[in-house]
């Protein structure tokens, strides 16, 4: 019988070990294990679709039926500015952009929580989870997307101008942010919620408070004094309003704004990396 030499026993294609440091995120094995992301991808928007008549017009009918009754309540009742575009256009921006922020803040918070069974299981870089959200999201934004360039359309078709500059080479920025800030947030969020669990319940209810401090439903135009740099604050303000003047040639946006948006997105995925990068080590111990 052959003897196995020690050589051979330490011959190892991956050696998973304890994390030495904090920054050592493991981004090269994301890589690696692409084809598990796109995977993960699938099944998000395969288990949307299971078992529903509709399918993707659900994404459409959330939308239509917010925009009517902002139009209603914002619009005719509060009378609110809409910065001289038509309230459907202007909602309607606001609404598709949040929409995508909320809804990769809103999976990526409960992502420990949702696929601990898995996570107990087998080794792979636990961020593809995140990730895996941030993309499939995605595709629910480009189908929205599709029904506010109908909307567009329809309106230049009857005499809308829009002013549409070089501005709109800034588009893919905004999208990068508001994927930036919902993954970089919700990563902190999941990361809270594996030792305070209440924070799971307050989310949703603050994250529609947040909304109401984003200018979704009125221009920053519309405000000043205190109450302007309050919601100039929010790191989502300035992407809704570039949203805006990239597509419609309307919104508060200049190169101070645009560096407040980049940093502080930045700052917040990182921040949320590293968070994450700490909790994932011995969140089995407390989930």
């Amino acid at each position: 019988m052959n003897q196995v030499t020690s050589k051979e026993v330490e011959d190892w294609d991956l050696i998973i070990g304890p994390q030495n440091s904090l920054f050592d995120l493991k981004l090269k094995e994301v890589w690696r294990y692409r084809d598990l992301l796109m995977l993960f991808v699938r099944r998000d928007i395969v288990s949307f679709y299971k078992q529903t008549i509709l399918g993707p017009v659900w994404f459409f009918i959330q939308p239509i039926f917010t925009t009517l009754v902002y139009m209603f309540i914002f619009g005719s009742l509060a009378g609110l500015s809409t910065d001289g575009l038509p309230q459907p256009l202007f909602y309607l921006a606001g609404i598709t952009s949040w929409n995508y922020f909320a809804d990769c803040l809103n999976k990526t918070s409960t992502v420990f929580r949702d696929n601990s069974s898995i996570f107990g299981k087998v080794y792979f870089p636990r961020i593809i989870m995140p990730l895996s959200i941030v993309l499939s999201n995605l595709l629910r934004f480009g189908i929205q997307m599709i029904l506010f360039l109908v909307v567009l359309t329809y309106y230049l078709a009857t005499g809308l101008n829009v002013s549409v500059d070089f501005h709109i080479l800034l588009f893919p920025v905004f999208v990068a942010a508001m994927a930036m800030q919902g993954l970089g947030l919700g990563m902190i969020v999941s990361a809270l919620t594996t030792k305070y669990r209440d924070l799971a319940f307050l989310l949703t209810f603050g994250v529609q408070l947040l909304m109401y401090a984003t200018t979704v439903i009125y221009p920053l135009s519309n405000l000043s004094g205190k109450l302007y740099y309050l919601v100039a604050l929010n790191p989502m303000t300035f992407v809704i309003e570039g949203f805006r003047k990239s597509l419609l040639g309307v919104g508060v946006l200049d190169g101070y704004t645009l560096a407040y948006t980049v940093i502080s997105s930045s700052v917040i995925l990182l921040f949320g990396l590293l968070i994450f990068n700490k909790v994932e080590k011995n969140f089995v111990d407390t989930i």
